[in-house]
């Protein structure tokens, strides 16, 4: 599909102004939250499939991309708080939320501690709460999930082919349709720095505060319970690095549906966790379910 024309702009927030992409001008909004180590152009392989009726809006939150210098406090509150003040700088009373890993998690605390704001509410490979082993550290766990994501932020390319090979020989992107326009585009929208010292602009800070947060802080563990939106989360049956288990395993996923607001939960068949938004097949049916929410 044709990509809606895309704008940028910057939302005054604490401590600086955080950086905002949007894909079309209509008056559907879906606000989206990309993962840890993401940027806002993430979602444009969405965008894409949503087409020009709906409107994605997606900031780089702070720690990353062209909000890399926005200072602490990170967590999910603060990355809540910068997702109201999209909205009020949008002058919009609600929209629909998305929010992808990481961003799932920014998203269910914003639907639960902003709930007016937001009136439907899809997750996509995140928000549910990660298991912690009793006595495991949560910076040794986190290093655990996010090993070679972690390592990335520390190295430096020569310049952007450099970067993506490193990108194309990535398990979760060797797949059929994982490496696009699109893909480049979050890539390219990634680097900082000068040749021959480009680096990524995720924040090793943010990362790691961000991280633990999801490990730790009960207040974001839980907030998908307190969800009073509809809802929807879409999981992928393979994970970070293309493997089996998922970041999110039936194990995990069946003595919770039970107790959770979910009204719809399935698999996208055929994704990993970097694929079900990247790679078109995925894309398309996140865009789906955005789509749903506004009938």
């Amino acid at each position: 599909m044709v990509l809606a024309p895309y704008t940028s702009f910057d939302v005054p927030v604490e401590g600086g102004a955080l950086h905002v992409g949007r894909w079309g001008n209509g008056d559907k909004v879906v606000v989206a939250a990309h993962g840890i180590t993401g940027n806002h152009r993430s979602w444009q392989g969405v965008a894409r499939a949503l087409g020009s009726d709906i409107s994605l809006v997606a900031p780089d939150l702070r720690g990353r991309g062209h909000s890399t210098k926005l200072p602490g406090p990170f967590g999910m509150r603060a990355h809540a708080e910068d997702l109201v003040a999209v909205l009020d700088h949008l002058n919009l009373d609600d929209a629909v939320l998305a929010g992808h890993s990481m961003g799932a998690y920014v998203a269910t605390l914003a639907a639960t501690t902003h709930a007016g704001r937001w009136s439907s509410v899809i997750l996509v490979d995140g928000g549910v709460p990660l298991p912690l082993p009793p006595g495991v550290d949560p910076a040794d766990m986190l290093k655990g999930v996010l090993g070679p994501a972690l390592a990335r932020l520390e190295m430096t390319f020569p310049n952007r082919g450099a970067y993506h090979s490193y990108w194309r020989d990535h398990p979760a992107l060797i797949e059929p349709g994982a490496w696009n326009d699109d893909t480049r585009a979050w890539l390219d929208h990634d680097l900082t720095g000068t040749e021959p010292e480009l680096r990524s602009s995720a924040a090793l800070e943010a990362v790691r505060v961000d991280g633990i947060a999801l490990l730790v802080d009960e207040d974001v563990r839980l907030a998908i319970n307190e969800l009073t939106q509809p809802a929807v989360l879409l999981r992928a049956p393979r994970g970070l690095l293309n493997e089996v288990p998922p970041l999110l395993p039936d194990e995990l996923i069946d003595p919770l549906r039970s107790r959770w607001p979910i009204q719809l939960e399935m698999l996208v068949d055929n994704t990993n966790h970097y694929s079900i938004i990247l790679a078109q097949r995925g894309a398309r049916v996140v865009a789906s379910h955005i789509q749903a929410a506004f009938l």
